[in-house]
């Protein structure tokens, strides 16, 4: 299949060099050469592991060898043609971020004393890492800015895509350091008092938390977590830079973006909370405070006793914070709005919503990434209770004839979402006011699977990496790709790879991704990098949870997935390819030439 003539080459550089402010000389020399797989870091080289394990005893983690590749061929129910490495060429390589869970861990309205009730039953609301969020999202970024390039062409990325529970608590504060980890900049990862940490980690009453200054008294110093004097004021004063993302990036909602702790709807005694000067350090507290003292006493005299208390500061169980109206927890749509004020680069502007969305109250989008691939971002997250999702009927009915289309024109589709088919079952609808029906996980993948041209849905939530095959029975059919979590060990992403092997069929290579820290942390260490690696050290000493589960198997990694092309991939030009890639690979040096 003919490339770019000459002629056209030096049109498509002049073009693309024009376009993004570089040099026509530099990019055509860097477009001109053969392409090969990148050397950055990833998985293949090295993965990151645990210490000989035992039981109750604090581990550290250490580099262990890379994972190769392990072709999968449950879809397509065959072998591979072994030539087909020689005569691939890409057709979009992207990067894949979920469950970053960036999180303000000082806001009152945050759920952490319930831990004090069940370890168990509330994991998700108080973690020892909680303060190193920001540190770990720049350091993730950073990992697939230098990923730029593809470990199995060489292709430039095109484009990322991030699955939801990005703001961890639903703050304002929080959606504007995800956006700016992602979009690059500073971020001083503090509210309230400037330098000062004023949380549950620093009480002695808080008995449940980890307490890095002394933590002879807590559960987590029991298992053997280290004292780390001074982690809590030097998590909060130093800014974190993040080089940002190279490319544009879509998003979609998630659960913890749609209500609080992803389960709870959001309230307005919830939103005087967080921006108040009141803290509860006790599950008890924090639950009276909520619930306007309901849940401590039934009578008429109680409840007003109760609230007058919480009111005036009487509450037990109490602190005083430094109040901060930034902690605000934002609206659904002030979620759209705020990507709709990023900045223009890396772009897109909304990041996949546009001021339409705004307008309607539409909360999923779809977009033409070139014009091969075609991708939805859906909101599949329940605004009335429950941390697992659905897919409302009028966005199946969208996604349906969207997905027709796509595939009439000839376009392979790629499905976003938060949630995965393993939690796509919640049944909550409004008790009062209008609702509609739920698509839930077996309709909706049967649905996917009437139109080969969906080749992947990728998503998150579940905080493991899983992938799972979802078979036509004819070697067609498609991927479904979940990626771990920021915030839980083994702290990794993705970047996916789409393929064509010139032979009928493609694969799809998902490559796990870990940030760029350390494997070991050193004691003392508490550069940005440092406290990246001690974040993902303390989540892999979660004793409430099983961290190690959460890497999945070695069919869950590092794999080459193989499905049956849904139509002729040769009407798919080498030249298109090229000018495509082209125009990536100016984006990129453009990227790097402002930094």
């Amino acid at each position: 299949m003919p490339g770019l003539s000459r002629r056209q080459f030096m049109a498509t550089v002049g073009a693309a060099a024009a376009a993004w402010g570089i040099s026509p000389a530099v990019l055509g020399r860097a477009a001109a050469a053969p392409a090969t797989p990148s050397e950055a870091a990833t998985t293949l080289e090295r993965t990151i592991r645990m210490t000989a394990p035992a039981f109750r005893q604090y581990r550290t983690l250490v580099f262990s060898p890379g994972e190769a590749y392990v072709p999968r061929l449950d879809v397509l129910g065959k072998e591979p043609d072994p030539g087909r490495a020689s005569r691939r060429r890409s057709l979009a390589y992207l990067g894949h971020l979920t469950d970053m869970h960036v999180m303000d861990p000082q806001s009152p309205a945050r759920m952490d004393p319930m831990a004090g009730l069940d370890h168990s039953l509330f994991a998700g609301a108080m973690r020892p890492q909680d303060t190193l969020t920001v540190h770990v999202a720049a350091a993730m970024v950073d990992a697939m800015s230098k990923a730029r390039f593809s470990p199995v062409t060489g292709a430039p990325m095109s484009f990322a895509i991030v699955t939801g529970d990005s703001a961890d608590m639903h703050s304002e504060l929080e959606l504007s350091w995800y956006i700016g980890a992602l979009d690059g900049g500073e971020i001083t990862p503090n509210s309230g008092a400037a330098g000062v940490y004023e949380g549950v980690q620093a009480w002695p009453e808080a008995a449940y938390a980890w307490h890095p200054d002394d933590p002879a008294g807590d559960p987590f110093g029991a298992y053997g977590f280290p004292a780390v004097p001074g982690l809590l004021t030097a998590a909060v004063s130093e800014p974190v830079t993040s080089v940002g993302l190279p490319v544009p990036w879509f998003t979609v909602y998630g659960n913890h973006d749609t209500t609080l702790l992803g389960t709870i709807a959001v309230n307005a005694h919830l939103r005087a909370m967080a921006v108040g000067d009141r803290r509860p350090v006790s599950w008890q507290a924090y639950t009276a405070d909520l619930l306007g003292g309901y849940a401590a006493d039934t009578t008429l005299i109680q409840r007003l006793t109760n609230a007058v208390s919480s009111y005036v500061g009487w509450q037990p169980d109490t602190r005083s914070v430094t109040p901060d109206p930034a902690r605000k927890l934002f609206e659904q749509s002030e979620f759209m709005a705020a990507h709709l004020r990023s900045p223009a680069v890396p772009g897109p502007i909304g990041h996949g919503f546009t001021q339409a969305n705004l307008d309607s109250g539409q909360t999923w989008w779809m977009a033409d990434m070139g014009a091969n691939i075609r991708v939805f971002g859906l909101d599949t997250c329940n605004q009335i209770a429950g941390p697992d999702g659905a897919v409302p009927e009028d966005q199946f009915i969208w996604l349906r004839e969207g997905i027709a289309e796509a595939q009439e024109r000839g376009r392979l589709v790629i499905v976003t979402s938060h949630h995965n088919s393993l939690t796509l079952e919640n049944e909550a609808v409004p008790a009062i006011g209008p609702s509609q029906r739920l698509v839930h996980a077996e309709e909706f993948i049967a649905m996917l699977q009437g139109f080969p041209a969906v080749i992947a849905w990728v998503n998150g939530h579940t905080h493991i990496n899983t992938i799972q095959s979802h078979a036509r029975g004819d070697g067609s059919g498609f991927w479904e790709i979940t990626a771990a979590s920021c915030i839980d060990f083994p702290q990794q992403q993705q970047l996916i790879e789409v393929v064509d092997n010139r032979d009928g069929t493609i694969s799809i290579f998902a490559t796990t991704l870990d940030h760029s820290s350390e494997a070991t942390w050193s004691q003392g260490d508490f550069s940005q990098a440092g406290l990246a690696a001690l974040s993902r050290e303390l989540s892999a000493n979660d004793w409430v949870e099983t961290p190690a589960m959460r890497l999945g198997s070695p069919l869950d990694r590092n794999v080459e997935l193989l499905l049956k092309a849904p139509f002729d991939l040769s009407t798919i030009s080498d030249a298109d390819l090229e000018r495509a890639q082209t125009a990536d690979r100016a984006r990129l040096m453009a990227h790097d030439q402002g930094a």
